[in-house]
């Protein structure tokens, strides 16, 4: 007889869960290569989760999280109406390939289509175990340049 894994839940994060975030960006920019990148904080998180347009999803198994999906509530100019910019989908090295991804998407679509809200991401060229969940899950695919601009601040 083969064991069943526990059945993974999905909720909401709150400050009380910005270590396990944390814990959770950094190993997503260490998965990306990107870990110097990762300027916030367990103050920042725990800031951020308390605010009512910061959007994270903590996918879990036994109590121990296995993914998030993030996003941010904010005006999209074009539609003259607010949008749901997902910021990251992850999910943690031996739960992949379990349907973890699409269950937190699918919990985020919920949560978009109960408000009429469209979601909208980017994704890395590169990353195409990601364009193939996202084509599997209705998405569309535009092509743009992301461009990154950190100003100097003005001399004296």
């Amino acid at each position: 007889m083969t064991a069943t894994a526990p059945p993974v839940t999905v909720r909401r994060a709150g400050p009380e869960d910005a270590a396990t975030v944390l814990a959770l960006v950094r190993e997503i920019a260490a998965h990306e290569g990107d870990v110097a990148d990762v300027a916030s904080d367990l103050p920042t998180w725990t800031a951020m989760l308390g605010r009512p347009e910061v959007l994270v999803l903590l996918a879990e198994r036994d109590g121990a999280a296995v993914g998030f999906v993030s996003a941010v509530r904010r005006l999209h100019l074009w539609l003259g109406a607010d949008v749901l910019g997902l910021d990251d989908l992850f999910v943690r090295d031996g739960h992949r390939d379990a349907g973890i991804g699409r269950l937190l998407m699918a919990e985020l679509g919920a949560l978009a289509a109960a408000e009429g809200l469209v979601v909208r991401w980017e994704a890395r060229e590169d990353n195409t175990a990601a364009h193939r969940l996202y084509r599997r899950l209705g998405a569309t695919q535009r092509t743009k340049a992301v461009f990154v601009w950190r100003p100097l601040p003005p001399r004296s």
